[in-house]
């Protein structure tokens, strides 16, 4: 028995069979059941035991079918539509379904119907019932209010003026009975009987892709594991080729003997259906994934949680050129992403703005763009990974954006800078920038950039940008903000990015 505090008082919160039988009820106070029975072990409750335990049952569930949805505290929905064929027929399915959780230490209660209100009053009032679509009536007709999932207090409501039964509120008018007690009775009623929908929301997103196999024994290597994905990602290259699709997401599951499930997933940049590629990925990630296999896995399932159209690219006959950089460029993005996690490694990808330090941005590999061809920037590969740079379209030492020369090391954000200047719209002879200080002997400039007055601040000023080189040959991108206008702030000078 397991009991919760409500308001000071400790109350029977679940029961067992046995404490059934004991003609004990759910709510009644803990100090009156250990009067009418001295014996009785209670257990306090754990909310978030319980629902950790729920969210593991519905896990291994997943073996059954994609769609299953928590209900309530102590029950899950399972729509079997088109799988239970896979098991032999529903009544092969369901048995399947006691008898393993049997086996894991519960005492489950289960039932098929063709609505989920049906399917919830038969797990609750029945054992092991199946419900024929049409048969729904006949079987709630005699059963108590209660199952209609209908909470306490409506349940008395309808009770104190002798409705007791469903069957009873079959055979009642429909409008008074509306009026009286709202429309939640008579809502519960038309789901369990299938005549109003009843929507269910799965925990996990349905993968648009799944193939599984089932093993007669249970592996527990990960050398196993591994060619188990390549057998599946095989299986899956043929629809994945029919729908003329690629995989971006996969979700390798494991389900083990004893009810456990551990899932890794790992992500592809492009579109992949390759099952050596798809092989090697999840090695990347196995090797650093900790998986406790138990007394071993028999249930192995590959889930293409995204796809995306497949777009073939032609190489030269020697297997060079731009499509086969990229190619390698990807895969070798991918496998470092899938072992050191997505974030691993960014791309610089333009921005609409003009503002340097926003005109580029840094976002995961697997989101950029797959090449400058598509709409992206170029990526030079000796880029990849660094913290801060600009995009490049070539592999001369200064990158150009729409035409002026950029750093090929932008500054996070511009640095202060102590600067002195002949003319106060000029370039600087000298700065001092990190306690060092350098003596100008080219530059060139001003480039003027204004503020964007659509998202910028009120403190945001125009800048004037110098390309300047001292007399060691270093060159700097040096900017002025703020114009000798008359206003009472000074103009200031900042560093914000490094040529080569």
């Amino acid at each position: 028995m397991v009991s919760r505090r409500e308001k000071n008082t400790q109350r029977i919160a679940a029961l067992d069979e046995q404490a059934e039988a004991l003609n004990l009820k759910r709510g009644m106070g803990i100090a009156d059941a250990r009067a009418m029975h001295p014996s009785l072990e209670v257990v306090e409750a754990d909310p978030v035991a319980e629902k950790r335990l729920l969210e593991g049952l519905a896990d291994w569930c997943d073996r059954y079918t994609p769609l299953v949805a928590l209900d309530g505290q102590d029950g899950l929905h399972l729509d079997i539509t088109g799988c239970a064929h896979l098991f032999g027929g529903e009544r092969a399915l369901l048995d399947d379904l006691l008898k393993r959780l049997h086996d894991q230490g519960f005492s489950p209660r289960a039932a098929i119907a063709s609505t989920a209100g049906a399917a919830w009053a038969a797990a609750r009032f029945g054992r092991g019932v199946i419900i024929e679509a049409g048969a729904e009536a006949a079987f709630l007709r005699n059963l108590p209010l209660s199952a209609l999932r209908l909470e306490a207090v409506v349940c008395a409501g309808l009770e104190s003026v002798g409705l007791r039964t469903v069957g009873a509120i079959l055979e009642a008018p429909r409008a008074p009975l509306a009026r009286r007690f709202g429309r939640l009775p008579l809502m519960r009623l038309d789901q369990a009987l299938g005549h109003a929908e009843e929507a269910l929301s799965p925990r996990l997103p349905v993968a648009a892709l799944s193939v599984e196999r089932a093993l007669a024994e249970p592996v527990q290597r990960m050398e196993d594991i591994e060619e188990l994905v390549l057998m599946l990602a095989t299986t899956a290259r043929a629809s994945l080729e029919a729908r003329g699709e690629g995989a971006r997401s996969i979700e390798l599951a494991l389900f083990r003997v004893d009810g456990a499930v551990s899932r890794v997933g790992v992500g592809a940049s492009r579109p992949v259906r390759d099952p050596r590629l798809i092989q090697r990925l999840f090695r990347e990630r196995l090797a650093v994934t900790t998986i406790d296999a138990g007394f071993g896995f028999d249930l192995v399932r590959l889930n293409m949680r995204e796809s995306a159209r497949f777009e073939a690219r032609q190489g030269d006959l020697a297997g060079n050129g731009k499509a086969a950089d990229e190619e390698d460029l990807a895969l070798f993005a991918d496998r470092i992403c899938a072992r050191l996690g997505r974030a691993a490694i960014s791309r610089p990808m333009l921005r609409e703005s003009h503002l340097p330090e926003r005109a580029v941005a840094l976002v995961p590999f697997a989101d950029a763009m797959p090449s400058a061809a598509s709409g992206g920037p170029a990526l030079r590969k000796d880029t990849v990974g660094l913290p801060a740079f600009a995009p490049a379209n070539s592999a001369a030492p200064a990158a150009r954006v729409d035409g002026r020369e950029r750093p090929i090391r932008l500054l996070p954000r511009p640095e202060p800078v102590e600067a002195s200047a002949e003319v106060p719209d000029g370039p600087p002879f000298s700065f001092r920038w990190r306690r060092t200080l350098y003596r100008v002997a080219r530059a060139e400039g001003p480039e003027r950039i204004a503020p964007e007055w659509w998202q910028a601040s009120r403190d945001a000023r125009t800048r004037d940008y110098f390309r300047v080189e001292d007399t060691a040959g270093r060159r700097f991108w040096l900017c002025r903000e703020g114009l000798y206008d008359g206003t009472p702030v000074a103009p200031r000078w900042f560093m914000h990015g490094l040529f080569a």
